[in-house]
């Protein structure tokens, strides 16, 4: 993507390469990324440093990072319209991220939910960085300028505070960062696990019949959903108060494009069998192209190279016009050329 592309409005997100790539993950981000990229000027990250706030092992985060960029084209992300990159290759994350370190109060921090939800699983390590979180995700999205976040509703909250963060930091010295507004799918925000339908789809769910990989196999993937939790009444109906049915009905809804009352119509009057088995067709029909795409993509070992190399360049350029500007604002001494 041309990095002064037309003037289009901006859009960021990213994934952490950390466990396997879901269903959910495809379905809340992925797949409507895709329907982006035409529209939009966007960029999107594989945010690995955000995954050093839990223990990773080095071999494996590097091998996954490359499996999620490569993940992010086999599901149809154009690198010529799109600038797909990691986000430890721009060093203007971490640099921007100290400075609005200093204009964020830890009292914000704190009331943050999923530090508090982390902070209680992981007791043995509650580092600073997991506390610091939501700032280096507010630089991330202020780095480039960014006009709309897609963001589940769990992450609703860090995006308010990188508003906030950004409007703090204008009031103090100018229009320098443009203060950004959530962008919500309305089909297939928040796909949630097989076994806990009351729960969000999770990579790291200890449970692997709660998740769909992306990489599963055929047979894998229909037997998960033959065994997803559903209630006893045997009536499909989209209610909160049948959670189960309506997270399937949620995962054909998004995969065939239809409504979720044409979903409905399509379905009332049949038994959860007949529903598990259409939702399984859709799902391997959805990802069986991927699967092929990405396997094709791993053997190609030049061109990820190529397009880690040149999206990684792009992205630097448009980070450190932003990050020189908050530098000079701030009163860093000017670099000489």
């Amino acid at each position: 993507m041309n990095a002064q592309a037309e003037n289009k409005k901006i859009i960021f997100s990213g994934v952490q390469p950390t466990g396997v790539i879901t269903l959910g993950n495809y379905l809340g981000a992925i797949k409507n990324w895709t329907k982006l990229q035409d529209d939009y000027n966007c960029l999107f990250c594989v945010v690995d440093m955000h995954s050093i706030t839990v223990r990773q092992d080095p071999a494996l985060l590097r091998k996954r990072a490359r499996d999620l960029l490569t993940m992010y084209i086999a599901a149809g992300l154009d690198p010529e319209k799109n600038i797909m990159y990691y986000q430890s290759h721009v060093s203007a994350h971490a640099e921007l991220s100290w400075i609005l370190n200093c204009f964020t109060y830890m009292g914000e921090l704190s009331r943050m939910t999923q530090f508090k939800e982390k902070s209680a699983k992981n007791g043995a390590n509650i580092n600073s960085g997991l506390f610091t979180y939501p700032v280096l995700m507010a630089a991330d999205i202020l780095l480039y300028q960014t006009d709309l976040v897609p963001v589940g509703h769990d992450q609703k909250q860090h995006l308010e505070l990188a508003r906030e963060i950004g409007t703090r930091f204008n009031n103090i010295y100018g229009d320098v960062f443009t203060i950004p507004e959530p962008y919500i799918a309305k089909v297939g925000a928040k796909i949630m696990s097989l076994q806990e339908p009351t729960k969000k789809m999770s990579k790291s769910d200890e449970n692997p019949n709660g998740y769909i990989s992306l990489l599963d196999d055929i047979n894998v993937i229909k037997n998960k959903i033959k065994r997803a939790v559903t209630d006893s009444d045997r009536e499909v109906t989209y209610s909160e108060h049948k959670p189960g049915v309506k997270n399937l009905i949620d995962i054909y809804a998004c995969i065939t494009g239809e409504s979720i009352e044409s979903c409905v119509d399509r379905f009332t009057g049949k038994g959860y069998g007949e529903l598990k088995l259409e939702v399984a067709e859709a799902v391997v029909e959805e990802l069986r192209p991927v699967q092929e795409r990405f396997k094709d993509l791993q053997k190609n070992k030049d061109y990820i190279d190529q397009i880690v190399k040149k999206n990684g360049e792009t992205a630097n350029y448009l980070a450190t016009k932003t990050l020189r500007k908050v530098q000079k604002k701030v009163g860093f001494p000017v670099r000489i050329r």
